[in-house]
C-alpha cells in the first residue's frame, strides 16, 4: 500500500498524459498508467520507475466496462486509494460532413472519448469518496467549448461539450465530498492525437474566413507543448487550487479567440 497520493492518468502513453504523468511524478504522486497501447506505456512507465515513482501500468480500453472495472482494481490492490483522476484519453475520429460521417464513426468517437470519460469517473469516484477529499481533470477541447471552426468536427465537439457539461453537474454532485471537478480545455498542441483522425470533404464544411498568419497569437501561430497543459493539471490536482471547482481553464494560447 502507498502512503504517497495517487493519480490515475488515462491516456499516459503520450502526449498529454504522458507529460502529465511526467510532472506529476516530480510532484510526488504514485501513478496509475493507463491506456491501450502498451508498448507505450511500459515505455513511460519505465523512465518513471528509474526516476524513483512508484508505477502501475494499467492496460485497458476505456470504453470497456469490463477492462475499465479490472484496470481499477487493479490500481487499488496496488496502492489501496485514488486521490486524483485525469480524464485525458480521447481520440479525434473522424471530422466530415453531417451526412458523410457514419453512424459507426459517430459511435466511436462517442465511445471513446464520451463513454470512457463516464467509465473512468464511474469506477474511480467511489474511491475518491473514501478518501479525504480528491480532484478530477477532465482534458476536454476548445473544440465544442470555445470554437466551433474546426470542418467536420461535430462528433468530436459534441464529444468536448458534454466533458464540460459533466464537469459542470459534478463538480456540484461532489462537492459534498470534497472532490473537486475540473476542465482543462487545449487548442493546438503538439501531441498523437492526429493520428487518430480520419478528415473527409473539408472543403464542404470549412469555414470560408482568413485567418491572420497563424492561429495561436501567443507563439506566433506554434502549438503549444504538452508541457504546458501537465502544468495546469498538476495545478488543478495540487493543494494551491483547493477552491477551484467546476470551472473550465482554455489553454490555447489566445487561439480560441481568434476563431
Amino acid at each position: 500500500m502507498s502512503t504517497a497520493k495517487v493519480a490515475l492518468i488515462t491516456g499516459a502513453g503520450s502526449g498529454i498524459g504522458r507529460a502529465s504523468a511526467i510532472e506529476l511524478a516530480r510532484k510526488g504522486f504514485a501513478l496509475g498508467l493507463l491506456g491501450h497501447t502498451p508498448s507505450e506505456l511500459e515505455e513511460v512507465a519505465k523512465l518513471l520507475r528509474e526516476s524513483g515513482a512508484a508505477v502501475e501500468r494499467l492496460d485497458a480500453d476505456i470504453s470497456s466496462e469490463e477492462q475499465m472495472k479490472a484496470a481499477v482494481a487493479q490500481l487499488i490492490e496496488r496502492f489501496g486509494r485514488i486521490d486524483a483522476v485525469v480524464a485525458n484519453a480521447s481520440i479525434n475520429g473522424t471530422w466530415a460532413p453531417i451526412e458523410d460521417i457514419t453512424p459507426e464513426e459517430w459511435d466511436k468517437t462517442i465511445a471513446v472519448n464520451l463513454r470512457g470519460t463516464y467509465l473512468t469517473l464511474h469506477f474511480t469516484v467511489p474511491h475518491l469518496k473514501r478518501g479525504d477529499g480528491g480532484s478530477i481533470v477532465v482534458v476536454s477541447s476548445i473544440n465544442g467549448t470555445r470554437t466551433f471552426t474546426s470542418p467536420g468536427a461535430t462528433a468530436y465537439s459534441a464529444t468536448k461539450a458534454a466533458q464540460l457539461a459533466m464537469v459542470h453537474q459534478l463538480a456540484l454532485e461532489l462537492g459534498r465530498h470534497r472532490i473537486r471537478v475540473n476542465a482543462v480545455c487545449p487548442g493546438a498542441i503538439k501531441t498523437k492525437i492526429d493520428d487518430s483522425t480520419t478528415v473527409r470533404a473539408e472543403e464542404e464544411t470549412a469555414i470560408p474566413v482568413v485567418w491572420p498568419e497563424g492561429q495561436v497569437p501567443l507563439t506566433g501561430g506554434l502549438p503549444g507543448e504538452a508541457e504546458d497543459v501537465a502544468h495546469l493539471i498538476a495545478f488543478l490536482v495540487g493543494d494551491a487550487s483547493s477552491h477551484i471547482t467546476g470551472t473550465p481553464i482554455w489553454i490555447d494560447g489566445g487561439q480560441g479567440l481568434l476563431r
